[in-house]
């Protein structure tokens, strides 16, 4: 067991002074020069402003402060060794918390069947997931309230590590029934014959879409506009009209020939990428790892004739 990395270096060293009653001792025990224990020891007494040890004869013997200390020294070193033991029952994935900070599309099918089929292998782990616009993913990993977020990203994040990340052309989403259903690909100025379902102005696909409409001095005029996906999916199932999505989040609507999704050709709607992301410099527990690796395996997996795209419209 390591639990020292789990403590105080300062703490440390000196309880291993209170055990063995000398410097020259504890260098021993602990493989550090006498002179950096000392320093240490002496880092703490400042702290204090009490000494911890009167230096007699016949060694080091701690003071009244130097008891107090020592007695939550031994604590800490106690709760470290605990924390090690419950770290090391991790192992194999016997058990464990992964928390999940997501975009909107993600949450509706593709999170939840994953985490069912993790859980038929790994019965008691147990998952937090979050839903939240892609910029308020990447800051729960920041802030620690995240282990692992699913996002959509068109720059690089401060502080972020990129797990996996995957091309994310925006699909045009519409019955199966619907005239362009069989088209194979559409443009925004087709498109616009069409009863349209777009997500709000502030999010980051209707943006893409503004831009390419810019471009071209096309106005696009939704009949619905919404920030949650599952309103736009719902129009386009009852027969409404045309919206955007990526598809992993109509998947298994694909895969049951409700819905077809159809690549736009604009210029721009291309540019966003799907991002697996994790705290960088982080060691990840052996519970979250398992998880990412599932995901990694999941998030390509495309049939014959479905698309490479794999974001979603997000909240």
């Amino acid at each position: 067991m390591k639990a020292h990395l789990l403590q105080d270096t300062a703490l440390r060293y000196f309880l291993e002074v209170v055990r063995s009653g000398s410097l020259a001792e504890a260098s021993q025990r602990l493989h550090v020069a006498t002179s950096a224990i000392s320093r240490q020891i002496a880092g703490l007494e400042d702290a204090l402003g009490m000494p911890l040890f009167e230096r007699q004869h016949r060694g080091m013997v701690p003071t009244a402060a130097g008891e107090i200390l020592a007695v939550h020294a031994r604590r800490t070193r106690q709760d470290a060794e605990r924390t090690m033991e419950e770290i090391a029952a991790l192992q194999g994935l016997r058990s464990g918390r992964v928390r999940i900070a997501t975009a909107e599309g993600f949450a509706w099918q593709f999170l939840p069947s994953l985490v069912t089929s993790f859980l038929a292998d790994h019965p008691r782990v147990r998952f937090e997931v979050q839903v939240h616009g892609p910029a308020g993913v990447t800051q729960r990993l920041r802030d620690g309230e995240a282990d692992i977020g699913l996002t959509f990203s068109r720059a690089p994040e401060r502080d972020i590590n990129v797990e996996y990340r995957q091309p994310a052309p925006v699909l045009a989403l519409m019955r199966s029934d619907h005239p362009l259903a069989a088209a194979g690909a559409v443009t925004l100025k087709r498109m616009s014959a069409y009863p349209l379902a777009l997500p709000s102005p502030e999010t980051t696909l209707r943006q893409m879409i503004d831009i390419a409409c810019s471009r071209q001095q096309l106005v696009l005029e939704p009949l619905l506009t919404s920030n949650h996906q599952g309103v736009l999916l719902g129009f386009v199932l009852q027969g409404g009209g045309i919206s955007v999505t990526g598809e992993v989040s109509v998947r298994h609507l694909m895969q049951e020939k409700e819905l077809v999704a159809l690549p736009i050709r604009d210029r721009g709607m291309e540019l966003r990428d799907i991002e697996l992301q994790t705290l960088a410099g982080r060691a990840l527990p052996h519970a979250v790892q398992g998880f990412l690796d599932h995901m990694k395996q999941a998030l390509p997996a495309v049939g014959p004739g479905e698309h490479k795209g794999l974001e979603a419209a997000e909240g």
